[in-house]
């Protein structure tokens, strides 16, 4: 039911209180997986850096991620004796949906999202970057300034080697805003452009770890037109990501799990690429969803 409700979300369609609390209950039960982790770290004081960042980096709560929604263009017939609480839905005695003082409120965000969205989506993909936008984050750091909290895996001298060796390429501004200064004016693109918040969706690429991971930011900032199954795919996604981000970084995370990919190295650069493919691909069809999601609020 969920999935169906994700690939004809374009459709105006009414769904009886027995298909959507199915969704709902689905929803629930797989988000509730997802989120176990971290509630049960945070009960004991320990940390997980990727499954942490995930709740962080992205300020959305567990809770907020477990909340189902049907999405734009979706009436749910409700009983009389339903007590509905979904923020930003107008129900009466027998339907609830999307209300319009919604749309009309986040038009302007609504319309620069797709705008952005669309432009990654048609780009060429660039897969030569390596990851490397965690070693410039370090690159000639002294350790009191190093932002992550683990040990580096390799010394500094090869990070500020490696960096040097194979260059910069990021178009990402949410990457590039944290290279150290030394090594943001090494960064040099496919389009030699210096990434901004203001140019961001005329470089934003679709081959790109951090584009594809904020597919899942992206869905957060509407989730109320946004339905449930897409909100989690494009997270599960985005820690996908996240995984190959800090197993390609310069830190040792074995005590985690997280099995280095080693960049620094010929073989561990095309395994990089490989994976950096699949996330990709997977990007691909889920960015289209959310476009036609973001349409059909047009």
């Amino acid at each position: 039911m969920i999935r169906l409700l994700a690939k004809y979300h374009s459709m105006n369609r009414t769904l009886a209180p027995t298909s959507w609390r199915e969704a709902q209950g689905e929803h629930q039960i797989r988000a509730r997986a997802l989120t176990l982790g971290r509630r049960s770290r945070k009960q004991i004081g320990e940390r997980d850096p990727v499954d942490d960042f995930m709740f962080e980096y992205y300020p959305y709560t567990p809770t907020k991620l477990e909340t189902w929604f049907p999405g734009v263009g979706i009436t749910l017939e409700i009983n009389s004796n339903d007590t509905f609480d979904f923020p930003n839905y107008d129900s009466n005695a027998t339907t609830c949906e999307l209300g319009a003082h919604y749309l009309i409120k986040h038009r302007s965000r609504i319309d620069s999202t797709l705008e952005l969205l669309r432009n990654t989506q048609v780009r060429e993909a660039t897969f030569n970057c390596f990851g490397l936008h965690e070693w410039a984050m370090v690159y000639q750091a002294d350790q009191h300034e190093i932002r992550h909290g683990d040990p580096l895996r390799v010394s500094q001298d090869q990070i500020d080697s490696l960096v040097g060796e194979l260059g910069l390429r990021c178009t990402h501004i949410d990457a590039f805003r944290f290279f150290t200064e030394e090594a943001a004016p090494q960064n040099v693109n496919r389009l030699n452009i210096i990434p901004t918040r203001d140019n961001q969706k005329d470089i934003e690429q679709s081959g790109c770890l951090h584009a594809n991971m904020d597919l899942y930011k992206h869905c957060m900032w509407f989730q109320p037109m946004i339905p449930g199954t897409l909100v989690l795919d494009c997270f599960e996604l985005a820690r996908s990501a996240r995984t190959l981000d800090m197993q390609a970084s310069p830190y040792d995370l074995s005590q985690y799990g997280y099995e280095p990919i080693k960049i620094e190295t010929s073989g561990g650069r095309a395994t990089y690429v490989a994976r950096q493919r699949e996330i990709a691909l997977r990007a691909q069809d889920l960015r289209s969803q959310l476009i036609a999601v973001l349409e059909a609020a047009a």
